[in-house]
């Protein structure tokens, strides 16, 4: 038996490294949700392309600026004397310059405000708001993600999040109304977060507690936790100001602060997500506490051989998703300066789906906080889509629930089949 030549042989190392670097690129569940992401938005931004939308941009005139209206004929005339209709060209004259719109570029002048209102073709989904207004939307489910994957990873699950990002939002209006609007971001930054997260925690540590306390599973204590917190959100609101949305919030805590505009958009809620999720992937990845829950997730009666205290991590779990439940809340009030008792109604369904698109087993051992990050920001595309193709809103939650099947029986179909090969 002879050797291959030494040309047709390729060194060990040059093999191993080749492989290493293709199996880091495309072995990671993040991997494939970046290109589920790069699919959906090339999707969209085509169908943009082929299918643009006409966007209004007003654009204010100066007092010495006169507009005139020209019909078929080139016979110019004084605002009111043509209909709409019978207008060929606008003619707009300011200090001895004229500039002439075609009718089809202008939607309309309002003579009140001296405002003329230009018409121009949009990509309905690749532009700076749009985009923004994405990212934006995805980051208060990601928040409730990241939390949510750690309860995932324990095998567990939270159905209440939604409930206790209300009671949170409601208990977090309440405060900052009494402040008055008027009050100083020194008081309104540290009191709106601090109640909403505070009141989340507490919410999730009773879930915690009654879990490990009573033995019981966590999708009945949570159950029970939904609808009690939900109850409580509408009757809280109701008992102290008799009604069931609450505003006139700090200008400092929403405008000041959670809706605090940079270069034309407002990036705060989506800063708040990235630092989570950063703080999220430090803890689950590069701490005790974090090998303790993978390892309570992947077999929780070997953890407790091992003196994990298995108890006393679940109960931390589902406290810091309580709370980061509220600290979203807190960004939903600032962002939209009220908070509403139906706030949060059937969020649990989008930060579950979010969670298990985002590779967590619910059979527990598994998760990543980034791939909870990028399922939230599918869910979110997948929304904005429908938006934009005029698609019923209420197909939304048959699209959760389907996307949340299809998550689970694609991993258990990727279990048995890493079970088969090895």
């Amino acid at each position: 038996m002879t050797d291959q030549p030494a040309l047709a042989r390729k060194p060990a190392h040059q093999t191993s490294r080749r492989g290493t670097v293709f199996t880091r690129l495309f072995a990671h569940q993040e991997s494939g949700l970046v290109l589920v992401i790069l699919l959906l938005m090339a999707a969209m931004t085509i169908y943009g392309v082929i299918f643009p939308v006409k966007a209004k941009t007003p654009m204010a005139l100066s007092e010495t600026t006169t507009v005139r209206f020209l019909d078929a004929d080139g016979i110019e005339h004084g605002n009111g004397v043509l209909g709409r209709n019978e207008i060929l060209v606008f003619r707009v004259t300011t200090d001895g310059q004229t500039i002439e719109y075609p009718s089809a570029s202008i939607d309309r002048y309002d003579s009140q405000t001296h405002t003329l209102y230009t018409l121009s073709s949009k990509n309905p989904f690749l532009n700076k708001d749009n985009l923004v207004l994405v990212v934006k939307n995805a980051s208060f489910f990601a928040i409730m993600a990241v939390g949510m994957t750690g309860v995932i990873i324990l095998a567990g699950i939270d159905l209440s999040v939604g409930s206790i990002y209300g009671f949170c939002a409601i208990l977090g209006a309440m405060a900052l109304n009494t402040l008055g609007t008027e009050a100083s971001w020194m008081l309104s930054i540290p009191i709106g977060l601090g109640v909403c997260v505070l009141a989340g925690a507490l919410c999730g540590f009773a879930n915690g507690a009654m879990t490990v306390g009573f033995g019981v599973h966590p999708f009945v204590i949570t159950l029970g936790m939904m609808a009690t917190l939900r109850g409580l959100t509408v009757y809280t609101s109701q008992a102290v100001f008799d009604k069931q949305s609450i505003g006139n919030l700090s200008s400092s805590f929403t405008t000041g602060f959670v809706k605090r505009e940079f270069f034309g958009v407002y990036p705060v809620p989506i800063i708040f997500m990235i630092l989570v999720a950063i703080a999220g992937w430090f803890v689950l990845t590069r701490t005790v506490f974090g090998r303790r829950i993978l390892a309570i997730g992947g077999n929780e009666t070997a953890a407790k051989y091992a003196g994990i205290p298995v108890g006393r991590v679940k109960i931390l779990v589902y406290t810091i998703t309580g709370a980061l439940a509220g600290l979203s809340a807190a960004l939903y009030i600032g962002y939209l300066g009220s908070a509403e008792t139906n706030a949060g109604n059937a969020y649990e369904l989008q930060v579950i789906a979010a969670t298990v698109i985002g590779g967590a087993s619910l059979m527990g051992g598994r998760g990543t906080v980034f791939g909870a990050v990028l399922g939230a920001i599918i869910i979110q595309l997948i929304n904005n889509a429908m938006v934009n193709l005029g698609v019923d809103p209420s197909v939304n939650q048959i699209v959760m629930g389907a996307a949340i099947i299809l998550a689970v029986v694609i991993d258990q179909s990727k279990q048995r089949l890493a079970t088969r090969r090895g």
